[in-house]
């Protein structure tokens, strides 16, 4: 590391001394140590003049090393449009994707964006339903999950999709309660305005590397991420990108009738059976080998020396949306793979985040 020395000289007043810089710039290549002390005093020799010089020296700082990320986060845009002026996008269509007797319903939904609002695979967008709250002010926004890839449904990249389920349940006092925003969209009718911010969010984002292990953890309408993941992957042609790794998706439900998706999933699987791998997990129709209901963390469970394995290797990407309560199930699993190992998986976890390789989205 270079050092730096400036230094001031006084040299004794003489009519027949020699010219000398009053203020001289050194770079001396050594590493040298100094006390906290901002200035020295030396005599130095020179020809046949003592002088004193005083030094002030500083030490160049390392440069600092700019951490490159191993997701797709190049370019990406964030918060080009917020609540106090939105992006006004129209309904194009809006349908609902669980079957009648499905506990609750879920609704399919694009909205023309006309390029004007770009995002990756992974991000968010704001929603503001229209009318005000009980004080009289404009709706606050609610987030949801993209639930398709950079081009759209369509493939035009003119296109923004959400995943939505209704919010409907009874308060304590017996009252039902409908949840202003995700009733407002899964209301809408095509050609309906909808105001949108964002858009947001890097945690979520695709890895970069196109021959990587990317396991897909979701419950209900966290499937929506993975869904663009997964269009990206094997529905569509890229110039810059052509997926060759595994994707692996765990798909969390209660029923049958409310698994999301479900067609388009099979047919990638028919399609790229050496690159994608399926497993649902329906809780209220199917049991472990034990009696217990299936829930994701049942379903990984079956799988889990092979997971264990698989998030060893530092291309390995794992990616969990959907309800908080799903994060401990999946957590108590890697715990006791883990212990088997002697690691401890808390500060084993910590490891794979910080390489971007533990992501979670959970609500």
């Amino acid at each position: 590391m270079a050092t730096a020395v400036t230094a001031a000289v006084s040299l004794p007043s003489s009519k027949t001394s020699a010219s000398l810089s009053s203020k001289t710039s050194i770079i001396s290549p050594e590493r040298i140590n100094f006390v906290k002390v901002p200035l020295y005093y030396r005599n130095v020799s020179i020809g046949r003049k003592l002088v004193s010089i005083r030094a002030q020296v500083t030490t160049e700082a390392p440069a600092k090393v700019q951490k490159v990320s191993k997701k797709q986060e190049e370019g990406v845009v964030t918060n080009k449009y917020r609540p106090k002026d939105p992006y006004i996008g129209r309904c194009l269509l809006n349908t609902k994707i669980t079957g009648d007797d499905a506990p609750g319903e879920t609704w399919h939904m694009v909205f023309t964006t006309e390029g004007e609002l770009p995002y990756r695979e992974g991000q968010s967008i704001g929603v503001i339903a229209d009318g005000v709250d009980k004080n009289g002010k404009p709706h606050k926004l609610r987030l949801y999950s993209i639930g398709s890839s950079a081009l759209g449904d369509f493939g035009d990249s003119k296109t923004v999709s959400l995943c939505v389920k209704r919010l409907v349940y009874t308060n304590d006092q017996g009252e039902i309660v409908k949840g202003v925003c995700s009733n407002f969209l899964c209301d809408l009718k095509p050609g309906a305005e909808v105001k949108i911010t964002g858009p947001v969010g890097k945690e979520m984002l695709m890895p970069k590397d196109p021959n990587a292990t990317v396991v897909m953890l979701a419950t209900g309408t966290g499937i929506a991420p993975f869904r663009g993941f997964l269009w990206k992957m094997f529905f569509e042609k890229h110039d810059d990108y052509k997926f060759n790794g595994l994707a692996w998706l765990f798909l969390g439900v209660p029923t049958s009738s409310s698994l999301l998706y479900k067609e388009e999933f099979e047919k990638m699987k028919e399609k790229h059976p050496d690159n994608f791998r399926l497993d649902f997990a329906v809780s209220r129709e199917q049991t472990n080998e034990r009696g217990e209901k299936m829930y994701i963390q049942t379903r990984m469970a079956q799988y889990a020396e092979e997971l264990w394995e698989l998030l060893k290797k530092d291309n390995t990407f794992v990616y969990m949306c959907g309800l908080k309560g799903m994060e401990k199930g999946i957590d108590d699993i890697m715990a006791s793979l883990a212990a088997k190992d002697g690691i401890d998986w808390a500060e084993y976890k910590k490891q794979l985040k910080k390489g971007e390789q533990w992501n979670v989205e959970v609500y």
